[in-house]
């Protein structure tokens, strides 16, 4: 049997101790995305990376984004075409680095545009709310069509961050559950 191992890949600031990325690498003992730079960020940059944890995490893998971790995520499969572990991707409350007026609070979105819109060469679930700051619930769900991704939406919950109240995130919980069950043959540990 082999196992699946979550990576986190955060956005800005790197997802702080309370935020749900941060409370799942714990509990669920998954590897981190930690960039030299995280509030300045490049697709050049953070892909590499991200690619570099995916080569020192073993097993197959489900990476699991967050803003512009979604985009690190994106520019990634478009720099290095994937990876054979990498089972599949949740991408949540992704930032819209192509629109300035989502990110003027943080200039450094900038750096990630334009957002790759091409499919993804593994399957991902896009989760976007109805009242995030940074991206229109419209704008996600083309986001997901151009990826190839499932969408779902979290509801009128803003940024699916701590400051909307997602420190324990269940819900999210439960679609990355899902979402690995779907992805993973049945030999696969899940954790």
């Amino acid at each position: 049997m082999t196992s699946v191992n979550l990576v986190i890949v955060p956005g800005l600031g790197d997802s702080g101790p309370e935020h749900w990325q941060s409370l799942w690498e714990q509990k669920f003992g998954a590897a981190r995305v930690r960039q030299d730079d995280p509030e300045h960020p490049t697709p050049e940059a953070w892909s590499a990376r991200l690619q570099d944890v995916i080569d020192a995490t073993p097993g197959d893998l489900v990476l699991v984004g967050h803003s512009c971790g979604v985009l690190n995520i994106v520019h990634w499969a478009q720099l290095y075409g994937g990876h054979e572990r990498v089972r599949g991707a949740v991408l949540v409350g992704p930032t819209d680095a192509d629109q300035t007026s989502t990110y003027a609070p943080y200039p450094g979105v900038a750096g990630m545009a334009p957002t790759p819109m091409q499919p993804l060469p593994f399957p991902a679930l896009v989760i976007a709310s109805e009242s995030d700051p940074f991206v229109s619930v419209e704008r996600a769900q083309a986001f997901a069509e151009a990826w190839d991704a499932e969408f779902v939406s979290a509801g009128d919950v803003g940024h699916i961050n701590v400051a909307s109240g997602h420190g324990e995130w269940p819900d999210g919980e439960i679609l990355l559950g899902e979402a690995m069950h779907a992805w993973t043959p049945p030999d696969i540990v899940r954790f």
